[in-house]
């Protein structure tokens, strides 16, 4: 029987089998010495591959755990089979895209308030910066049933975020249905001058054809086509008094059924609407400084609409959507409207002060007057304001479009 081979330290020799090709390494004796300290770094060849691949299958996965923003599907998936905890359970849903706060926007534009420009301007904006604007082929249905309601209102919460959704409709309560509510904007102007806007759009158009008007309202006889304004507001038309002249404060006051009926409860509900979920109402008056504020507020959404608003062929464009052929009431038929329009009249002006706050807030000048005993009247000229339409569907829109594409 061998003996085991000793080496000059003491112990079992380290290579039984005869010393490495090319000789031990320097300083092998001290290593010789304190090998049968460490005998678990003895492995073969076999067990180093073993190794390495397990090393190299661990790299890939975590390679792929970092790309995909967390563990593969079937890894979650095969421990839900076992009945082990899983990624969920343990950190929650994987992290998404950061989103910009809020990411929900709704505009909930009143006809005849600038919205054709706003919505113009919204599609050049999210073209370049990269928001899922939401638009709606229903343009004149803006009081809906409940069933509707929960129709849109699910059709809006599922939209891809951040969105912005546009339409002409009255206030939609989301949380009411159990959806989360989103940031409402909007804009509205003088009672009267929309009024009359809207009275000679539908009989005459815009700049942009002279068939224009014939096309939106083909059914209206020549006679009440051209009914005089003062005849339609001092022989009390239904077109010229309530509830067709309560128009702007149901957009705000929501869809209820009071809301539709000129008094104090619609009144005081627009109100509230506006101070808890409206983001901004601006005045079209000074749209300027409506679009400055929601470049600020919104500026995923809006940055560098104004300068967009004020390049010299947006001006020119502009001028293709003034309503034509607009005159002026007498000031017996002017009192009449304001007395029928006295509760729009009186929320236009609390709108009015609250944005005028929120200038003063952001350093906006702006020149506040006490409202005055009866409402100062103009005609715009083609330069102050651009009109809305209704149909968003307008086969003029693409030439608009394309000349602003960057």
């Amino acid at each position: 029987m061998k003996k085991k081979q000793q080496h000059p330290g003491g112990g079992a020799d380290p290579w039984p089998h005869g010393a490495p090709l090319g000789g031990a390494p320097p300083g092998l004796g001290s290593w010789k010495r304190r090998l049968p300290l460490l005998p678990f770094l003895r492995f073969s060849l076999r067990d180093y591959g073993f190794c390495m691949a397990t090393l190299l299958v661990f790299c890939l996965g975590s390679l792929l755990y970092q790309l995909s923003g967390g563990p593969p599907r079937f890894l979650l998936d095969l421990r839900q089979y076992l009945g082990n905890s899983t990624y969920l359970d343990d950190h929650g849903p994987p992290p998404s895209k950061v989103l910009p706060f809020p990411s929900q926007v709704v505009y909930n534009r009143v006809g005849k308030c600038g919205s054709r420009t706003v919505v113009l301007l919204l599609r050049i904006l999210s073209e370049k910066h990269g928001f899922n604007l939401v638009t709606s082929d229903i343009h004149n249905k803006t009081r809906l049933t409940k069933n509707e309601q929960m129709e849109l209102i699910k059709n809006i919460s599922t939209a891809e975020q951040p969105y912005l959704f546009t339409r002409h409709v009255h206030f939609l309560n989301f949380s009411r249905f159990g959806g989360d509510q989103p940031v409402y904007i909007n804009i509205i102007r003088d009672p009267v001058n929309r009024f009359l806007s809207n009275y000679f759009f539908r009989r005459f158009g815009d700049w942009r054809g002279e068939q224009n008007h014939m096309i939106r309202t083909p059914s209206m006889r020549q006679e009440e086509r051209y009914l005089d304004i003062n005849e339609c507001i001092l022989e009390n038309y239904p077109e010229c008094s309530n509830p067709r002249l309560f128009y702007i404060i149901p957009y705000f006051c929501g869809q209820h059924p009071r809301c539709r009926e000129p008094g104090e409860w619609a009144l005081e509900r627009a109100k509230l609407n506006v101070n808890e979920n409206f983001l901004l109402v601006g005045i079209l008056e000074e749209l300027e400084d409506v679009l400055l504020l929601l470049e600020r507020f919104l500026p995923h959404y809006f940055k560098g609409v104004l300068s967009i608003y004020k390049d010299p062929e947006h001006r020119k464009l502009g001028n293709m959507t003034v309503t034509v052929k607009k005159t002026v009431p007498s000031p017996e038929a002017v009192q009449i409207l304001y007395q029928r329009m006295r509760y729009e009249y009186e929320f236009y002006h609390y709108v009015k002060e609250q944005f005028h706050l929120l200038k003063r807030k952001f350093g906006l000048k702006s020149h506040v007057s006490k409202p005055p005993l009866r409402p100062h009247f103009f005609i715009p000229t083609p330069l102050e304001t651009e009109e809305p339409i209704d149909d968003e569907e307008q086969d003029d829109e693409k030439w608009l479009e394309d000349i602003y594409k960057r």
